[in-house]
């Protein structure tokens, strides 16, 4: 085999490593897409789940911190005796009434 022959067979073999290097680096960046898309989606889930227990768990959060009617009672019963006592003035005992209420 002459040079080129040499030449010739030289270039078939860097013409085939490059394709194939090609195509190796074309099935990653496909791979590497499809696992990002998959990895965004379940990233976007997992936030819509939670968003959603947020959502659910804000009305009983609301609930419960709401007190007892008979803790409002003993409540307003305190403020009475420290109203009666002279620790509180009618004001200050009318703006803590309301507080307790609500109002």
């Amino acid at each position: 085999m002459g040079l080129i022959g040499t030449v010739a067979k030289t270039a078939v073999i860097s013409g085939t490593a490059t394709a194939t290097r090609n195509a190796v680096n074309r099935r990653q960046a496909d791979k590497n897409v499809s696992a990002y898309a998959h990895a965004s989606d379940h990233a976007a889930q997992e936030i819509q789940a939670e968003h959603a227990q947020g959502q659910q768990a804000q009305p009983a959060a609301q609930y419960a911190a709401a007190p007892s009617q008979e803790d409002t009672i003993e409540q307003l019963e305190r403020l009475g005796k420290l109203h009666e006592q002279g620790i509180l003035t009618d004001e200050e005992f009318a703006a803590q009434k309301k507080k307790i209420l609500g109002i």
